[in-house]
């Protein structure tokens, strides 16, 4: 008999939920909240609400294509945290729901290890290749910037990190700053493919061993625009291509230098990356660019596996079943949940 699972992600301004069966996804449903656009960013109590609305008409369209009753899943698997905690408690509440009612076990994901797991998320009609262990994560997103050594499924160590801001972060503050709208990481990605990347520099910060920095990036960006509007009124508008441009290129220059020293101290050649920023055309261009310069094995998921998404957590919850990793139904989301 087949082992299917159904996963669900919630934690923040994405409902999602998948089925993943023997190992192949099946399913896999987003319900996105256009309604934080309008504010430059998530709405903590705003995405709560939305999540309470989506989360049964999302289960209910994935349960469909997959062509599965619920009393076909064998386990639920849910994201526990790190995240938002209004979001995080729909998603546990229902996953403890569903539990209950089908009476099959609860599986708590760490949503950082599904992003670094989103790499054997497989469809069967679309094979590919599993990065074998032990293996590097570039995980950058909104709220997250690390590199990762991954060792195992659930075997994974966090060797560098941001000490302040996250690179998606930056993307989404300098894009408003430029009055661009949020998410701003696709909006500058699509004028940067038009500008010229060394029109302007910005300083690098200087942050020793395999941690990252981006604040300073953003207050130089901010000081930058002042001082270039002070002597030309209509300089982002003049200017908004390359400004992109000048800015992408140096995110992910921080990014790539700090990815090569961890492949120098560790050895491993074996790269994978993501997290929403994951999907940004020119960081996955210049990271092949550098993997065929320096003879590294580089995995580059789909896009569609890179933001946040229920097809990863139930991958998740598929390799944990096989473990028989359950947890109990007094499990409570932790909105800073480490490894």
């Amino acid at each position: 008999m087949s082992i299917n699972i159904l996963g669900i992600e919630s934690s923040c301004d994405d409902t999602s939920a998948a089925v993943v069966s023997d190992g192949f996804l099946i399913s896999n449903v987003i319900a996105s909240q256009a309604v934080h656009s309008a504010y430059g960013g998530v709405v903590p109590e705003l995405a709560s609400r939305a999540h309470q609305q989506n989360i049964i008409p999302v289960v209910d369209q994935a349960l469909k294509i997959a062509q599965l009753s619920k009393n076909q899943i064998d386990a639920i698997a849910f994201t526990r945290g790190p995240g938002l905690l209004g979001s995080l408690l729909v998603g546990t509440s229902f996953a403890k729901g569903f539990a209950l009612s089908a009476e099959i076990p609860l599986i708590e994901v760490n949503h950082l290890q599904g992003h670094v797991l989103s790499q054997f998320v497989h469809e069967k009609d679309n094979p590919k290749e599993n990065p074998a262990f032990p293996f590097l994560t570039l995980l950058v997103s909104g709220g997250h910037t690390q590199i990762i050594l991954v060792k195992d499924y659930f075997d994974m160590e966090i060797i560098g990190s941001t000490i302040d801001d996250a690179a998606g972060e930056a993307f989404d503050k300098c894009a408003k700053v430029m009055g661009l709208g949020y998410p701003g990481g696709p909006i500058i990605d699509k004028h940067a493919q038009l500008g010229n990347d060394q029109a302007f520099k910005f300083t690098k910060p200087h942050i020793p061993n395999l941690d990252f920095s981006f604040s300073g990036l953003k207050t130089a960006f901010l000081y930058t625009l002042r001082d270039k509007i002070a002597i030309e009124p209509n300089f982002i508008e003049n200017n908004i291509d390359d400004i992109c441009a000048s800015l992408q290129t140096t995110i992910i220059e921080i990014l790539l230098d700090k990815l090569k020293l961890a492949v120098k101290q560790t050895g491993i050649n074996r790269i994978t990356i993501g997290g929403g920023v994951a999907a940004n055309s020119q960081l996955r261009n210049t990271l092949q660019a550098e993997a065929d310069r320096r003879h590294w094995h580089v995995f580059i998921p789909e896009r569609k596996y890179t933001t946040d998404n229920a097809a990863m957590i139930a991958g998740a919850g598929y390799y944990k079943f096989l473990n028989k990793e359950f947890v109990d139904i007094s499990v409570a989301p932790d909105a800073r949940l480490k490894f």
